[in-house]
């Protein structure tokens, strides 16, 4: 089966809005075995709109759209699309209900431009958007569904879950399974090569894709078969090889991320979490409290940027900043013993580093970054070099010191 996506606004061909949405749809997509032949962008005009609809591949069954529908004036996809279908638009009360619920939720009251956003062309089957104020819309012509939805990509996602998906996994002729490995720290080219004898191993109807991102890499091993059964007896026994080729290097084995698996460690453990943050600005901290519920095991956190800090809050040694600076092994040891003893954590985690792009030297040069963690009978610290993009750096930092929180924590459950 093949599908198109057709995103409208001029600002994702202006760049000022980066096309998430087409990247997010292609990977579940993929993941259905659905084979996705074109994304095209066009601005926010009929006759783009109008021209990219006639220009689709014949052997396309769904075009996926996104954009161009709001509470707006310049709502208009829904009325080109209307038109091209032959439609009338038509007051749909229960949509109505919904976006007065959402207003009344705000202590608010929905205007004109939002009742318009009720009316929806007859020929088309409304969609009801949980998430917002307007629905997603499901043509059907010779045979070929389209799908009009919110260029909001949370709002997007919702109807792909919730309406789209199910129905191309429905009609899918071949039975698609995947299994996800997540592994942090390890560059690619690395990993690959610590997997090749296995990877070479793999059966027929089993393919492995590298999904790399900056300090991650995902691993996604996919079986194409006729039946779930086949699937379960191809993926099991080539997910335990490949358990036993990288070991806890596999931080979890589901589309997680490690703030997720740390927090259900601390939460399991009934432990806590304290952060002393120089290079990383609060960005650990930010991390684990994304994940709701968090609070039962983060204390909260310090962002010692200035050394006055460091030694007033968390008892770094000056002599130690004098003889060795901020960036070092000493300092980044206290800093992660200090957060902990101040917060009465179990766990203290902490960081101090060059982000960039400035304040490099020969010695520490732009990404040196040292992280430490404190905990029950844990006492450790390590020197990186990140790069020299500050950003990445940052990030890589985090999940750095997060995943090693993670090891440790492994580590202590398994003695019990």
């Amino acid at each position: 089966m093949q599908a198109e996506v057709l995103a409208i606004g001029a600002e994702l061909l202006l760049g000022q809005t980066v096309d998430s949405n087409s990247a997010w749809i292609g990977e579940r997509l993929a993941e259905l075995g659905v084979a996705l032949r074109r994304t095209t962008v066009v601005a926010d005009r009929p006759e783009d709109v109008r021209a990219a609809l006639d220009a689709l591949h014949p052997e396309t069954r769904w075009v996926l759209i996104t954009g161009g529908l709001g509470p707006t004036k310049d709502d208009l996809t829904k009325n080109v699309l209307n038109d091209y279908f032959g439609g009338t638009l038509v007051f749909h009360p229960e949509v109505y209900a919904h976006i007065e619920a959402l207003f009344a939720r705000m202590g608010r009251v929905p205007g004109p431009l939002n009742r318009g956003q009720a009316e929806l062309p007859d020929v088309c089957e409304p969609l009801h958007n949980a998430k917002g104020t307007a629905p997603g819309m499901l043509f059907t012509r010779h045979g070929v569904r389209f799908v009009s939805m919110p260029g909001v990509p949370y709002e997007m996602k919702h109807l792909m879950e919730a309406h789209v998906l199910p129905r191309l996994k429905a009609e899918s002729e071949t039975h698609i399974s995947h299994r996800f490995f997540m592994v942090q720290g390890i560059p690619e080219s690395e990993l690959a090569t610590r997997i090749t004898e296995w990877e070479s191993g793999l059966p027929e109807g089993l393919s492995l894709a590298y999904l790399p991102s900056p300090g991650i890499v995902k691993l996604r091993l996919t079986a194409r078969t006729a039946t779930a059964a086949e699937a379960d007896a191809l993926l099991e026994p080539s997910a335990e090889g490949l358990r036993a080729v990288l070991g806890r290097d596999i931080y979890a084995e589901d589309w997680k991320t490690i703030e997720e698996v740390v927090g259900e460690l601390l939460a399991a453990a009934g432990q806590t979490v304290a952060t002393a943050e120089s290079c990383t600005g609060g960005s650990v901290a930010a991390q684990l409290t994304r994940i709701p519920g968090s609070s039962r095991y983060v204390l909260g956190g310090v962002v010692a940027y200035h050394n006055d800090i460091k030694v007033r809050l968390l008892g770094v040694n000056e002599a130690d900043l004098l003889l060795h600076g901020a960036v070092s092994e000493s300092v980044v040891r206290a800093m992660a013993r200090g957060v902990r003893k101040r917060l009465g954590a179990d766990w203290g985690l902490a960081s101090s580093g060059v982000a960039g792009p400035d304040g490099g030297s020969t010695e520490k040069p732009v990404g040196t970054v040292w992280l430490a963690v404190s905990g029950p009978g844990v006492e450790w610290a390590a020197r990186f070099q990140m790069g020299d993009h500050r950003e990445r750096t940052v990030r890589k930092s985090v999940l750095e010191v997060l995943n090693r929180l993670r090891g440790f924590l492994a580590t202590q459950a398994a003695k019990y």
